[in-house]
């Protein structure tokens, strides 16, 4: 999955979505922190490719993106919006394909504006980079070309705290990076930086009024951080392959960044620094049992602004929940299974 598709919706319950096979399922809590509800579909019955786009906007609302099989030899996007943990998301609703056929050209991302108006990003058949945006009133723009050469799988799409779009995506010997400039633009090719970046560890985060961050894993191991303007920061050596999940939140009083991952040893691994200081470091400390091979990790953060984490294997379906205390640190309860 591409994104955080741990979610908490307006109503404060949370929400989870989980690829299986050739569909999507959703499970949400009963009532904030209390019991789940079992799995449902997500869009109805439209069978899907594997590799689910999610992004959340600053209403609540999750947009979900992903490939279906059309005709023989084609694919092309859908998309849902799911308003309320308690509803059912809507059906799933043709996007296109950014060269208007043909098979699936890679792993969409997607963000949402302070309008709440999803744009989808996906790499087209020229290895360039391509995007299309609901319009404010309904309905959809036209596929817009952001040019680009090389991209790799997995670009990482981010709201800035400005409400503007912006997109990261690996490309050879680099990150390329896109902008709004104003709301509502087209987001324009800004700044490359210089990295030897493993394919398909992209995670972007809003982390000032004025900056995102995007962390990747180099083909050293570090997982490094980098905010258009300046140069990557290694900040410690990855814990395992793939993409961190990463979320603001306040510990002790201070404005950190969380970052968890599954490690090589088979636990979730965190690590917190104060948020945009990477210099001052950081380190893991793993938690909970050993998870399977193919678990992904994502957080966010409850309705009382506590951290929470969730592991989900899809291999077994296995879904485990855990928060923050409510004690000093970033001591976590027991894992549960939902």
């Amino acid at each position: 999955m591409n994104g955080e598709w741990l979610h908490r919706g307006r109503d404060g319950r949370l929400c989870v979505y989980l690829p299986s096979g050739d569909t999507v399922l959703c499970r949400a809590e009963l009532g904030p922190g209390g019991p789940w509800e079992a799995p449902r579909k997500a869009g109805g019955d439209q069978k899907l490719h594997r590799g689910l786009s999610v992004g959340r906007g600053a209403d609540g609302y999750a947009h979900l993106v992903a490939w279906r099989p059309t005709v023989p030899g084609e694919s092309g996007l859908v998309h849902s919006t799911h308003f309320r943990p308690h509803l059912a998301p809507l059906d799933w609703q043709p996007i296109g394909h950014p060269n208007k056929t043909g098979e699936r050209t890679g792993t969409p991302a997607v963000a949402v504006d302070a309008q709440g108006r999803a744009h989808v990003f996906v790499r087209n058949g020229g290895g360039g980079i391509s995007m299309r945006a609901q319009r404010e009133k309904g309905g959809w723009d036209s596929w817009r070309d952001l040019k680009g050469k090389g991209v790799q799988e997995e670009p990482a799409a981010v709201t800035g705290e400005s409400g503007r779009v912006e997109l990261y995506a690996a490309v050879p010997g680099g990150v390329q990076h896109w902008r709004q400039e104003k709301p509502g633009a087209q987001p324009v090719m800004g700044e490359r930086t210089e990295a030897a970046v493993r394919p398909g560890t992209l995670r972007a985060l809003a982390t000032s009024a004025e900056h995102t961050t995007v962390f990747f894993t180099d083909d050293s191991g570090d997982l490094c951080a980098w905010r258009p303007g300046g140069k990557p920061v290694p900040l410690l050596t990855a814990a395992g392959p793939g993409p961190v999940s990463a979320v603001r939140c306040v510990i002790d009083g201070h404005d950190c960044t969380l970052l968890a991952q599954r490690a090589a040893s088979g636990r979730l691994a965190l690590a917190a620094y104060p948020t945009e200081q990477e210099p001052a470091g950081a380190w893991w400390t793993e938690s909970g049992p050993r998870l399977p091979e193919d678990t992904e990790v994502s957080l966010t953060l409850d309705e009382d602004g506590r951290v929470v984490a969730a592991a989900l294997a899809p291999s077994t379906g296995r879904l485990l929940v855990t928060r923050r205390k409510d004690e000093p640190g970033l001591a976590l309860q027991a894992w549960q299974e939902v």
